[in-house]
């Protein structure tokens, strides 16, 4: 590489944006993959969609999520606060460096697969935010899917018998949880159609402080914390119930 190469992209690595506090619609990712599931049956005599495959054809999104995609425990998933699921692909490279596995993506049950873009970092629980909306398809079109995130994800026991047929490890879905690397949920803002290749835009961020890891960070913390740490996440009004009662036990008394 000559000399003006090398000046060349040593540019760019230094004055690459390292996050999504920019100015909005930001170009973001490419959605790569669609995924969805079919109610089969699973371990333990129940059933599961937890297997999603890879759609080939678009497909319509409601306010319950993927018209095709199934949910055979109808109690723990589904529904529209849970609408549609996001898993990190670097969540099963975490996974397969701290087991020694091969668990391959879909395994876990996600909907949508996407791919940085324009030098910006990957959809992590790092980068995104409670509240943040995501527009599938070109900001300009008003018909296109936007889903906000609610809640990050809790692993269940059936994420452990899934991986279960891989290793003897006995409880990887405890140890996601402490990683807080389970993915999100997203709520859908509005209906349309979703497919692989369409460009993936952050439309809004109004809470920019409120990260996924910051939020597992304190739910996982055996500290307490002052109000005035707690207190911002408790006003987020799409921030889900369950997630509000677990920081707010973690507020100092007194």
């Amino acid at each position: 590489m000559s000399a003006a190469n090398t000046d060349s992209v040593t540019k760019k690595t230094s004055t690459a944006t390292t996050d999504f506090n920019q100015p909005l619609p930001l170009h973001i990712a490419t959605l790569i993959e669609v995924r969805a599931g079919k109610a089969m049956p699973f371990a333990r005599e129940a059933m599961s969609a937890i297997d999603k495959a890879s759609i080939k054809a678009p497909v319509v999104v409601n306010f319950m999520g993927l018209v095709t995609d199934e949910q055979a425990d109808r109690k723990h998933h589904g529904g529209p606060l849970k609408a549609v699921h996001q898993l990190p692909t670097a969540t099963y490279q975490r996974i397969n460096d701290e087991f020694e596995l091969k668990v391959r993506v879909g395994t876990l049950g996600e909907n949508l697969i996407t791919e940085a873009v324009n030098g910006l970092p990957e959809m992590t629980e790092s980068t995104v935010c409670i509240g943040d909306v995501f527009q599938y398809g070109k900001v300009e079109n008003t018909e296109s899917v936007q889903l906000r995130i609610v809640q990050p994800r809790r692993p269940c026991y059936k994420i452990n018998d899934q991986i279960g047929q891989f290793t003897k490890v006995p409880n990887i879905a405890s140890w996601i949880s402490k990683q807080g690397i389970a993915g999100w949920y997203f709520e859908v803002v509005h209906d349309g159609i979703l497919d692989a290749d369409l460009p993936v835009y952050l439309v809004e961020r109004p809470y920019p402080f409120a990260t996924l890891e910051k939020l597992w960070q304190l739910s996982n913390s055996k500290e307490k914390h002052t109000a005035e740490v707690i207190e911002p996440w408790l006003v987020i009004d799409c921030l889900e119930e369950s997630w509000k009662a677990v920081l707010k036990k973690k507020i100092q008394k007194g």
